[in-house]
């Protein structure tokens, strides 16, 4: 029992690695993916401040 246990143990202790790298990848796209959304929205909103500065100056 006692070597089954420690097999089972060996298994996910090496691939605990591959997956760290997965999650890193999964953040990273995450954030990318959460930068663009906001950009996109401020930029429409910063947009419609300066044109209505610009209409106000005009």
């Amino acid at each position: 029992m006692l070597r089954l246990w420690t097999a089972f143990q060996s298994r996910f202790m090496n691939e605990e690695e591959g997956a760290s790298m997965v999650e890193y990848a999964l953040l990273v796209a995450l954030i990318a993916v959460i930068a663009i959304v906001a950009v996109a929205i401020l930029g429409r909103n910063v947009s419609g401040k300066f044109n209505e500065v610009a209409n106000t100056l005009s």
